[in-house]
């Protein structure tokens, strides 16, 4: 190896870097050392005994030109990322700076003298799926593509042909690098969306859509063919919805692909909900429910009859909820059954079924079949009609535990959708368990976590429900966060047990908001509480709190 390539660090470097938002960056006394900068007010040791300076990538923004001359896969071999560069040298951050190899190579490849710093390597991991996205590789790969002929392909895609262009590698692999940056960026759907002067790809993140790519308008007819062969749809029908699904395999992760499609004024509309095999399914610990709550949650799932169910607004986590409860229980000794539409994880010991309506099996049709299969805990994936809310009702009354989910604004509002649906106020009364409503929330970023100042409105909505005056945190943003402030989600929940005084209101066929109330004397906590709790504890913001719940109750 050619040692000039790699040179000791200087005080112009110790100064770029510690503007770059290098941690401790009070520096005091700089020495030379073994090919790497050492500071006294960090003093962090590699394997070799080296002091290092340790680099917050968090707060660093790279230089798109350094990161291009180390390729992605010898990033993620080495652990290792380009920073930016000073002169003739290239910044490098490395889990081990005194990997010898790993320097060697990123030497070869780049072509110039390295600097190496001290990076954690999680962060350094993070930081590869941030800086390497799939953007550049997109716009070359469009680059490549005969754009002028799309919109010939598109008028004559009708006669059931796939267009010659779908076949080319080039889209293909812009389908690829979607999929790919979006499972990096923990989205969980895909929508491709065509406008007027372009074909939009928003991902959800965390709850939110995020513009991830802004395409031709004439790639459309191409894009959507090629994920429709991947889906096994027709890509002939363009004005009937469709649905589809497809596995991937994404950084040594198995994903699968559901795709739905619909005609919208500027051409077929797409949304592909992915769902990531590879991650294990959250314990009930895990999604968010305060102590007192889970005990009270988890004595509902310790029955041995009854209905409990789970409601919230499309998106709000129900099915991740149920799937946490279903992997509480006892698989050797019970025969646990459900019906879902569609089956997103896979259970062992756990018989799933799968609606297919085409094949005359939905919902109320597989719950009257699971009712013969002796069963001793059934789920059904959501109540929507009346003959499944009988049915499921009455395989309650049968012995039965049954979970499910429903659509409704809070846990009192669950029993008028019941009433709505044509049960019984008595059935209700004596079917019904219990009720979860739920919402999800963002978390606060905790690589950018500063205190901050609340506005009036927050900071009363804040002392009502908790009675306190709190000191508060947000995410100032970050690389980690996309500079949203946020990462990742937490639920917040209330948990209403059916009582013989709220029956009695049932019965009488009282309000909501009577019901409501009563649960809140007899110890339910309120989404609302919940939430702001969770502000309490730093996991998340007063406004986040008040977009997701307040809004709704």
């Amino acid at each position: 190896m050619d040692d000039s390539k790699i040179t000791p660090q200087n005080k112009g470097v110790d100064q770029l870097l510690l503007k770059m938002g290098l941690a401790n960056t009070a520096s005091e006394t700089t020495s030379v050392e073994g090919g790497v900068h050492a500071s006294s007010t960090d003093k962090r040791k590699d394997a070799g005994g080296l002091d290092l300076r340790h680099v917050d990538l968090g707060k660093i923004i790279t230089d798109p030109v350094a990161v291009e001359l180390v390729p992605e896969a010898m990033a993620r071999k080495y652990l290792v990322l380009p920073l930016t560069f000073e002169g003739d040298y290239l910044i490098l951050t490395m889990a081990d700076p005194g990997d010898m190899e790993a320097l060697e190579s990123v030497a070869l490849q780049t072509k110039k003298k390295l600097k190496p710093v001290k990076g954690e390597p999680d962060d350094i991991k993070r930081a590869i799926d941030l800086y390497y996205r799939a953007g550049v590789e997109i716009d070359k790969q469009v680059a490549k593509l005969p754009l002028e002929n799309n919109q010939q392909d598109n008028e004559n895609k009708g006669d059931g042909r796939l267009p010659a262009i779908v076949a080319q590698t080039p889209v293909a692999r812009i389908v690829e690098l979607l999929i790919e940056q979006a499972v990096k960026d923990r989205a969980s759907d895909i929508h491709i969306e065509p406008q007027e002067n372009g074909l939009d790809v928003r991902c959800r993140v965390d709850g939110l859509l995020q513009l991830a790519a802004s395409l031709p308008i004439s790639l459309h007819p191409a894009l959507v063919s090629r994920i429709k062969v991947l889906a096994g749809m027709n890509i002939a029908e363009r004005r009937r919805p469709q649905d589809g699904q497809f596995s991937s395999r994404v950084g040594g992760k198995d994903i699968d692909v559901r795709v739905a499609t619909s005609e919208s004024f500027c051409g077929e509309m797409m949304v592909l909900r992915i769902l990531d095999k590879s991650v294990s399914l959250f314990d009930l610990s895990e999604l968010g429910f305060m102590a007192g709550s889970l005990d009270k949650y988890k004595k509902l799932l310790s029955r041995k009859f009854g209905l409990i169910l789970v409601s919230g607004p499309t998106g709000s986590g129900k099915t991740t909820t149920l799937y946490a409860s279903i992997n509480t229980m006892d698989r050797k000794h019970q025969n646990i059954v459900t019906v879902e539409d569609p089956i997103e994880y896979r259970f062992q010991g756990i018989n799933q079924m799968q609606v297919n309506n085409k094949a005359g099996m939905n919902f109320a049709i597989g719950l009257r079949a699971i009712m013969r299969l002796d069963p001793n805990v059934i789920l059904v994936g959501e109540i929507r009609d009346t003959e499944t809310a009988k049915m499921a009702v009455q395989a309650a009354l049968t012995g039965h535990l049954v979970l499910s989910t429903i659509h409704a604004n809070d846990t009192a509002a669950v029993l008028l959708r019941l009433l709505d649906l044509e049960i019984e106020p008595f059935l209700i009364w004596s079917a019904i368990a219990g009720v979860v409503a739920q919402r999800m929330l963002r978390r606060i970023c905790p690589h950018c976590q500063i205190p901050y100042e609340p506005t009036l409105e927050e900071r009363i909505a804040y002392e009502q429900e908790t009675g306190e005056i709190g000191q508060f945190t947000q995410g100032e943003g970050c690389n980690f966060c996309g500079n949203t402030g946020y990462r990742g989600r937490v639920g917040v929940y209330e948990i209403m047990p059916m009582s013989d005084e709220i029956g009695a209101l049932i019965l009488s066929r009282s309000g909501v908001k009577n019901i409501r109330t009563l649960a809140l004397k007899e110890g339910m906590i309120s989404m609302r509480r919940d939430g702001m709790l969770k502000v309490k504890q730093g996991i998340t913001t007063p406004s986040e709190v008040m977009r997701n719940v307040f809004h709704s109750q």
